[in-house]
């Protein structure tokens, strides 16, 4: 089945929420609406799909990772290059720590600009559907739908006032 794609262009941000109100009444999956703008407004201000991330995994991987090389960095250091030194053990632990914990914050930071990265689905090569008068204050109301139900989006977007509608 084949969709189609259309953006709304709207200056009220009321009649935004009242748009997205009734697209949502008229069955049209939360999952293809979404809210293009270029001021910034509260997280779900228009009834938006609030998408799901992991972004809270890829610091906790990174910290394993770099802690784990740290520790067999130093502890492979030592045990490889002993230095038997008055009867001390071989392996210092203060000063491990000290090596562990600088590869514990730089995994932890590195898996961080990665996880961003990811989660932000950059680089995108298609900027799809857009309006550049949605920088100058203009919200968009994006709609994924059927080619069979575009007509009805239409008409929803028409009837809470929407100065533009683009098509894909």
């Amino acid at each position: 089945m084949a969709n189609t794609q259309l953006l709304g262009l709207f200056e009220d941000p009321q009649k935004v929420a009242d748009a997205m109100g009734e697209l949502k009444g008229a069955g049209f999956p939360v999952e293809d609406l979404d809210i293009y703008s270029g001021s910034p407004f509260p997280e779900g201000a228009f009834g938006e799909h609030e998408a799901e991330h992991r972004l809270f995994m890829f610091p906790l991987v990174g910290a394993l990772i770099g802690f784990s090389i740290g520790l067999l960095w130093t502890a492979g250091t030592q045990i490889s290059y002993p230095l038997i030194t008055g009867g001390k053990p071989i392996l210092s632990i203060p000063p491990m720590t000290i090596i562990m914990y600088e590869n514990t914050m730089l995994g932890a930071i590195l898996f961080t600009v990665l996880g961003v990265l990811f989660e932000s689905r950059l680089p995108k090569r298609d900027l799809g559907l857009y309006d550049e008068r949605i920088t100058e204050g203009y919200i968009g109301i994006y709609v994924d739908c059927p080619v069979e139900r575009a007509g009805a989006a239409e008409a929803v977007l028409n009837s809470n006032g929407a100065e533009e509608i683009k098509k894909a």
